[in-house]
């Protein structure tokens, strides 16, 4: 007994139009096509890949991000999409597939036989190049290893590394993992043209002294975000005493992960300074651009 399939019907419909002789066959195409073990194969497989990313990108789209959590979810992440990718993932996964197509009625072909590629690409593949190799070589593995090098491109060591250190930052944490020291390494590694030798030293006695307030002060344990801290620290005029904390907090900020507004901010932009308008000067763009955001 055949289940119901509403793909089917709507072809076989469209089919029966005595007037689209043409849509006939192309119903005829569509339904072959999507009906055959390679299309469902792909489509299982971005069905498992888009539910593995799904929380880091909802987390990423926010507007107020939660770095602590964007930091797990990006780890988490990549560690699914590496099990995902191994002997043990693969098998799992064509299992899963065969299963599919055993409960549909869909043609399962030989994953020994010999497979040609397409596109002008049969003379450089290798011998003894069977479907199987193709489907967990070419389409499985560099699926994912696309979505691998997309997130360590990203999510890179300096990337990590600055998150980490804002996570430290954030008073509501309990400053658990905090190291004014460590921080000031960190700035000095990636931001040198930002601080210089001696405002280093300043940041890092800033730092201590912003940990000791924030521990006491019930304005400070409010920000849960980078964003919303910055914003603290204009708002009770800390700013001024904290100076450099300040330009730190404002550099983290443009990290691509720490806010979506960074992001809202370079796109209002974009449609601002297009090629028509492409010699305003710098002035008059920050002004178009502090009212696109707000």
């Amino acid at each position: 007994m055949h289940m119901f399939n509403p793909v089917r019907v709507v072809l076989e419909n469209l089919a029966a139009d005595s007037s689209a002789g043409a849509n006939r066959d192309d119903g005829d195409t569509s339904f072959t096509y999507l009906t055959s073990f390679e299309f469902v194969f792909i489509l299982c497989m971005m069905k498992e890949i888009l539910e593995t990313s799904e929380d880091l990108g909802k987390a990423l789209q926010k507007k107020a991000q939660d770095i602590v959590n964007a930091v797990r979810l990006v780890h988490s992440t990549k560690v699914l999409l590496e099990e995902m990718r191994s002997d043990e993932g693969w098998e799992l996964f064509i299992g899963n597939v065969v299963e599919f197509c055993v409960e549909h009625d869909i043609d399962i072909p030989d994953m020994e036989e010999l497979y040609i590629l397409r596109g002008g690409r049969a003379r450089r593949q290798p011998d003894h190049f069977t479907r199987e190799r193709y489907l967990r070589v070419e389409i499985f593995r560099a699926t994912i290893d696309n979505q691998l090098n997309e997130l360590n491109l990203r999510f890179n060591e300096k990337v990590m590394d600055l998150l980490s250190i804002s996570v430290t930052l954030i008073p509501r944490n309990g400053f658990t993992s905090f190291n004014a020291k460590e921080i000031c390494s960190m700035v000095e590694k990636y931001y040198p043209a930002d601080f210089t030798q001696q405002e280093r030293y300043g940041l890092e006695i800033q730092l201590n002294h912003f940990a000791a307030d924030a521990k006491k002060s019930g304005d400070l344990k409010k920000p849960i975000t980078i964003t919303s801290l910055c914003r603290c620290l204009v708002e009770t005029r800390r700013d001024r005493i904290y100076n450099l904390l300040d330009r730190l907090l404002r550099l983290l900020v443009t990290l691509p992960v720490s806010t979506a507004s960074a992001e809202r901010a370079f796109s209002s932009l974009k449609i601002i300074k297009s090629r028509l308008r492409n010699r305003m000067e710098d002035d008059f763009l920050s002004c178009r651009q502090f009212v696109a955001t707000n």
